[in-house]
Order: structure tokens, then sequence, then C-alpha cells
């Protein structure tokens, strides 16, 4: 590593552990939770790798993450991040085979160093070796959204043969609706904004619902009956998730993935799950990687590329940001809606 910089400028954590709160991924000023500092560069160890960072993106995950929120906790002035794509520059033993490789990657596990840095320190199996057809903002959004819509779209496609997605206007949300088009799965999208109706409709989506209708649970009725959907795709998991989830048919799955919104939704029809043989159920895409054969994932990961490569999926940019315009600049970027946040050096 002696052609490497000594130091790295890098966006840290102020908190530490779990705050015990649970305000969802909105944050007003990134500098309650954020701070840029200059860090010694890590030096990677067994199995891990060293990456110059190209692009990072900026997901709910990492929102809940720095709030306290998330299912791992803050390490205090540890880089923030989990999902960016940059260059191997270095490698610890048994890594050496990645050197050299543009990769996407997920970092921010124990012994890992946040992708929010001039350099990102992570174990080699949580890289992805990059196709040179894939863009680096593509490849910097690559693994949380593309693997999660792929695992869950197979969830559903397996299911019944009509699914439900909230929060249709994210990039996740559109990902899963033109891959469930591509397979032939009926979808109904539910967005917040009338102007975003047209748009998924043009992406496959089949029904475009808009949740702040007066009548929206009556048209989700409709839908569901006319559709038949057995799994809702949750990113939302709110108190008309669960209006909805009561209107869908026998075996419908309410598979939450995520908290947009702080309000708890309260359980009102409990036979449902008893007669009706619904089911209510969590998605993390962390044990999906766990617990899925590695040849699995081999195909998927394969298919993802191919996607992007092709242009059947992109990643739409809302804003992009410098590692030094974060702390100031976070906030007001996140504002803006349909696309995502970029973080560059």
């Amino acid at each position: 590593m002696s052609d490497l910089p000594e130091t790295m400028t890098a966006i840290l954590q102020t908190g530490d552990g779990y705050s015990g709160r649970f305000d969802g991924p909105e944050i007003t000023d990134a500098a309650d939770y954020l701070k840029t500092a200059e860090i010694p560069v890590p030096t990677p160890g067994k199995g891990q790798v060293l990456i110059r960072l190209r692009a990072a993106s900026v997901n709910p995950s990492d929102l809940h993450f720095i709030k306290g929120e998330y299912g791992q906790p803050r390490i205090k002035d540890t880089p923030a991040g989990f999902e960016g794509c940059g260059d191997v520059v270095a490698t610890g033993p048994g890594a050496e085979w990645l050197q050299g490789n543009r990769v996407s990657f997920v970092a921010g596990g124990v012994g890992s160093s946040g992708a929010w840095a001039d350099y990102a320190q992570t174990d080699a199996s949580m890289c992805i070796p990059l196709r040179p057809d894939v863009s680096d903002e593509d490849g910097s959004a690559q693994i949380v959204n593309p693997l999660t819509a792929m695992a869950m779209i197979d969830i559903a496609d397996k299911a019944g043969e009509a699914v439900v997605i909230s929060a249709a206007t994210s990039q996740l949300g559109k990902l899963m609706i033109s891959l469930a088009h591509d397979k032939g799965l009926k979808s109904i999208a539910l967005v917040r904004r009338a102007d975003a109706v047209e748009p998924l409709k043009a992406l496959g989506a089949d029904e475009v619902l808009v949740t702040t209708d007066d009548d929206v649970v009556a048209q989700f009725a409709a839908a569901s009956k006319a559709l038949k959907p057995i799994a809702f795709l949750d990113a939302v998991s709110d108190q008309l998730s669960e209006q909805l989830f009561v209107a869908m048919p026998n075996r419908a799955r309410w598979i939450s993935y995520g908290k947009l919104v702080p309000e708890l939704p309260k359980l009102t029809q409990m036979g449902q799950l008893i007669f009706m043989g619904k089911q209510i159920e969590g998605f993390w895409l962390t044990r999906w990687m766990m617990t899925t054969p590695r040849e699995d994932q081999a195909a998927v990961i394969g298919e993802v590329q191919a996607r992007f490569a092709d242009g059947r999926w992109k990643t739409d940019v809302a804003a992009r940001l410098t590692l030094d315009q974060v702390v100031s600049g976070l906030a007001d970027a996140l504002k803006k809606p349909d696309g995502k946040v970029i973080i560059t050096p």
C-alpha cells in the first residue's frame, strides 16, 4: 500500500449503538448524525479488500442506520454508507484475485469501513466484479435494490399471478414493476402522487393507485378482486398497508421490507390469519444472501448485470454530492423525488 495516501476524507457517524427510536428514514439535518473528517486509510485484513471509491448510492437503510434504527448497531467515528462502486487497490491474504477489479460492493459490517469515504474496506465475499458495460452509477446501486427486486419478485411469482408493490416510484419499486412485467406477473403499484401514474404504467404496472385518494381502499379492493394478488411487497408498513392487506384474497402474504413512515399499524382482522391462511412476514436482503446457495446468487447477479448493461434497468439519479457536500447537502438532496442520491469523492 506504499503508493496509497496515508489519510482519506470520510463521512463519519457521530452516534453509537441503537437510538431506541423509530422515526423513519427522513432527516432534516445530516449534521445531527454525521461529520466530515480526515482519517487513516484502512489496511485490509485476511479475506478483505481496499476499494478506491468511484460512486456510492444512498438507500433508506443507510438513513435508518445513521439514526440508530437499523438491524445492526452504529459504531461511533466509523464511515457511514453500505453500498458503492470502486476499484480494488489493495487486498489482504486470500483476496488477491480481486486486485485491480472494478467492483460493486457492500460495506458497513463488522471489520468493514463504510462506502462514504475516499476508500472503503470490506470482505471480498461482499464484492461483485462488474462488466465493463455497466456504468459506475449503476454499479453503485447494483446490490441492495436489484438483488432485493429479484428475490422478492421471485417470491411473488411463485405465490400467484399478481403482486402489490408499495412506494412504487422508488428505485426499487420501479425495478420490481419492470421485472414483474417481464415475467408476466400483473402488478398493482401504490404511489403518493397522481403525476406518477402514467410513468409507472409505461414501465408495465397494470394498476397504479394514488394512496392519498379518499377512496383508495375501495379502488384497491376492486383491483384486488380482479387481479387476485397474493404477495404484497411493502416498504411503507403503515395502517393503510393493513387495510389493503385485509382487502386481499385468501393466502395473501404481506411482506414488509421497509418502514418509510413512523406510524405503527394495528391488526384489525386477526381471523383472516386463521381462516383465510394469510401471513405477515419480513424480508431482509442480508438474510437472503446468507441462506441462498452461491450458485443461485451467481445466476441472479448475472441477470442483474445483464439488465443494467442492455438498458432494461437503469439507476435514476435525483442528485449528486461530493464527499465534502454530504453533511451540508444530504437532507435537501433526499427531498428530490424518484431517484437516487449518488455520492462521489
